[in-house]
């Protein structure tokens, strides 16, 4: 009886949030977070004056949904940056959303876990977990949403961009219960990423997601241009060659695994423009979010 109630509750939420536009957040979890401790009192989600996210311990996904008769069925899962200690999901979440709503896309902003031991059985599984059960939960529910159930792609900036390498990556080894839904996205968008925990590692992502002494073997298999398969997702790549905090290698490191093992791809790097910038790099007129939605249209999404 719980689990009938919950599945009406999510499902006129559904109904409501595409009759509107705009939507309330869904949990992702309507029985119960998984892979959860009792959450401290002293855990309490909050969000900045950035609209920065911190102590997340309930997932949600935000349904952002184009105007009436734009949708082209395509759907996009945004995965804000922070490091994996915030969630910036003002710039890099609704903002986005939105302007993927202007080109027919539907836009599902990821409210993820942030890995930590005061919340987390297993806090390296933490993230995928919310990011495959997003995937899982919007493939699912695709023909209510009006989304085309082999359209569902994924995009990621600075740490959540490692969070959608890794979903891209690691859809075949699922953290979750599918259901025989597959995880795995059908498209992935990089923005400025982390990718390796290698030589050119963002330390403080590595650190925050495996603690302060992995082991080689999880830092590898954290390490997604290790992971890339010819089954990997078409992906497209985008960073500044002048990126302070996540170096431009990881990028250069991704296309080059994506292109030997000859999977769709395209790469475009500024020559300068920082880090953080989300839709708007302040130092080109260029605006990366148009050339993605070439590629896109390109590679018929």
């Amino acid at each position: 009886m719980k689990f009938f109630c919950a599945t009406l509750l999510l499902m006129a939420l559904i109904f409501k949030s595409h009759a509107q536009g705009t939507a309330p957040a869904i949990p992702l979890y309507p029985n119960g977070v998984i892979n959860a401790k009792p959450t401290p009192a002293n855990y309490v989600e909050a969000i900045n004056q950035d609209s920065h996210v911190s102590n997340v311990s309930v997932p949600t996904i935000t349904p952002f949904f184009p105007e009436k008769g734009k949708a082209n069925g395509t759907a996009v899962i945004i995965c804000p940056g922070g490091g994996y200690a915030i969630l910036a999901i003002g710039h890099e979440g609704y903002a986005v959303a939105k302007e993927f709503n202007k080109i027919g896309v539907t836009a599902f902003v990821l409210k993820y876990r942030l890995p930590s031991d005061q919340i987390m059985v297993d806090k390296a599984i933490g993230p995928l977990q919310d990011a495959q059960t997003a995937i899982m939960l919007v493939r699912k529910n695709a023909a209510q949403w009006g989304i085309n159930p082999a359209k569902i792609g994924i995009l990621g900036f600075s740490a959540g961009g490692h969070l959608a390498a890794t979903a891209e990556t690691h859809f075949d080894k699922p953290v979750i219960d599918n259901k025989g839904i597959s995880v795995r996205p059908d498209f992935a968008v990089l923005a400025y990423p982390v990718i390796t925990f290698g030589e050119y590692a963002h330390r403080g992502s590595a650190d925050n997601l495996l603690g302060k002494n992995p082991s080689k073997e999880q830092l590898d298999l954290y390490s997604n241009e290790l992971q890339v398969t010819p089954e990997t997702p078409p992906t497209f790549l985008m960073q500044a060659g002048d990126d302070g905090a996540v170096p431009v290698k990881n990028s250069i490191l991704m296309y080059e695994a994506l292109q030997k093992a000859k999977v769709k791809t395209e790469l475009h790097l500024f020559q300068e423009g920082g880090h953080g910038f989300g839709l708007v790099n302040p130092k080109s007129r260029e605006l990366w979010f148009n050339w993605c939605a070439s590629w896109l249209n390109a590679n018929g999404f």
